[in-house]
């Protein structure tokens, strides 16, 4: 190893020890009860201000630019898309009161009246033209640009009515348009703030039960309820909402803790037990659509060989890893997908998704034969990292320590939470990286929305990976005009991506949630990335 900082923490060692061979008496590590609930007891009355916590700073609030968890949970509550991501990921209406496909390549959206936007201007299907074609512009350089690849036009047809035209059947498309994708935004405002929209210093203004009053970077965000929000059922409760920016998780535990801050998502998972046991409030586990991986990010190394990948996943021990990395709360996969996503695929489909696929069981002796095979051994990986919580420590180390061990070579790059945050947009950013790890998640209740993004040539295809006969079953399943065309190509692709491992899967975990003994109210879903889930927070 090439720095001490690989070394494993002898805490984390000891974790990997227990879960994988027991204790010195024989006894077993047990993996913590994780029950899933959909929702929390409903508020029983209203707030002044509701303290959120954030992990990192959003890198964008501009919804073209909002890709990842830190940009989105906050947009969720300010900015609204067309459709909305219910609990269990599937869409209902939002923008749009109704959608129809009348023909297999035109979705007809009917716009709702009478909405107003945060600067009082009523939405129009003007508004919704601008905000979605900006993602078809290369000078925007939309991080959701696949959304959009198949798309022939976007045009207001009727006073009250947006037609998008594809070149051919879109299965993903309109679904797509519950999450960032599809938020609308005034057409005047992006005219009015150009370059400076969605920024500190420009905002944004949009339709949702949250405006931005201020923005204080490095510090917090700063939110107050719309009084002229559309949605009567989901008037906020609080009047006041605050985001507060806490890149050190130590001190993000303490003010759970101590109740300064009254919740936040994305618990660390070391910290949960710590939590749980001071009585100060309430941990929630829900449903979930991320798969937590290692982002393969550079072909030209080493793991452009798809042996050495094989190798490195053989030689680091998932379970193992779920109790050091996350406490135990987490199952370890061979899938890049989660189950949850595939709850709109016939229940055989589901089944044949998981049951067929490669295993890749912790085994030394494998993965140091095929290093050996690819002729790999004494080839240097660089590992980026950030300070961004147990997990991400004890990750970089167990993998540097796995690629040690079967010949490779390994040194850990650390670097800001917001430096690493850069690692998902700037191809500059990714420079000298072999490898970062991701919590990846998916934005729809679909598994093509992860295979779409493996395709040649895809913005989120960060190791650039490209297998003809991948992309042939994900544009198939992609533009089927039928069901069966779709299953029997979903399951092509999620048997490939196990076959290449373009990315490393290492576990998942559910979505975790804390909050405070005064407050309450949310679901507890991975759909708060795109629902203003704050709205229905109040006190107990």
């Amino acid at each position: 190893m090439k720095n001490n900082a690989l070394k494993l923490t002898a805490a984390a060692a000891s974790m990997l020890m227990l879960a994988s061979c027991g204790s010195a008496s024989g006894t077993m590590v047990d993996k913590p009860v994780m029950n899933l609930t959909d929702s929390t007891p409903a508020a029983a009355g209203e707030l002044d201000t509701l303290k959120w916590s954030l992990y990192s700073e959003p890198f964008s609030l501009d919804y073209a630019y909002a890709f990842d968890y830190s940009d989105n949970q906050v947009l969720a509550n300010i900015c609204e898309p067309l459709l909305r991501l219910n609990p269990d990921l599937s869409v209902s209406p939002g923008l749009a009161e109704k959608w129809e496909n009348p023909t297999p390549t035109a979705w007809v959206y009917t716009i709702r009246e009478n909405v107003k936007f945060h600067d009082g201007s009523t939405l129009t299907p003007k508004d919704v033209v601008a905000s979605l074609n900006r993602h078809l512009d290369p000078a925007v350089g939309s991080s959701w640009y696949s959304v959009f690849a198949n798309v022939k036009s976007i045009k207001a047809t009727g006073d009250n009515q947006v037609t998008i035209t594809t070149v051919k059947p879109d299965a993903l498309l309109n679904e797509s348009l519950s999450g960032a994708a599809g938020v609308v935004e005034s057409a005047a405002t992006l005219k009015k703030l150009g370059g400076d929209y969605g920024n500190a210093s420009g905002g944004v203004n949009c339709t949702g039960p949250y405006q931005l009053d201020e923005w204080s970077s490095g510090e917090k965000l700063k939110l107050s309820s719309f009084d002229r929000y559309w949605d009567k059922d989901l008037k906020p409760k609080a009047k006041n909402l605050e985001f507060v920016i806490m890149t050190d998780p130590v001190a993000r535990v303490n003010a759970l803790k101590s109740g300064e801050i009254d919740g936040g998502w994305m618990i660390p998972s070391n910290a949960i037990n710590e939590l749980q046991a001071t009585g100060a409030g309430n941990m929630y586990f829900g449903t979930n659509c991320a798969v937590s991986s290692l982002v393969v990010s550079n072909p030209a190394g080493p793991l452009g060989d798809q042996r050495v990948r094989e190798a490195l996943l053989r030689a680091i021990d998932r379970n193992g890893l779920v109790m050091a990395a996350e406490s135990g709360y987490a199952t370890a996969t061979d899938a890049l997908t989660s189950e949850s996503v595939w709850g709109q695929q016939p229940d055989q489909v589901q089944k044949q998704a998981f049951d067929e696929l490669n295993a890749y069981p912790y085994d030394l002796d494998k993965a140091k034969e095929l290093v050996k095979q690819a002729g790999a051994e004494g080839k240097e990986i660089t590992i980026t990292t950030a300070p961004m919580g147990n997990n991400f420590n004890v990750v970089a180390q167990a993998t540097a320590a796995a690629a040690e061990s079967i010949g490779l070579k390994a040194t850990i790059n650390t670097v800001t939470p917001n430096a690493y945050t850069s690692l998902f947009s700037d191809p500059a950013a990714r420079e000298g990286t072999d490898l970062f790890f991701t919590n990846w998640y998916l934005s729809v209740g679909n598994p093509l929305e992860m295979f779409s993004i493996l395709r040649t040539g895809d913005f989120a295809n960060y190791g650039n990976f490209s297998d003809a006969e991948y992309d042939k079953a994900v544009n198939q399943a992609l533009f089927s005009k039928n069901p069966e065309g779709e299953s029997k190509n979903v399951l092509k692709a999620q048997q490939i991506l196990n076959d290449q491992l373009p990315w490393l899967p290492l576990y998942e975990t559910p979505t975790t949630l804390w909050m405070s003994d005064r407050v309450t109210g949310t679901d507890v879903s991975v759909n708060y990335l795109y629902y203003p889930w704050a709205a229905q927070i109040g006190a107990k």
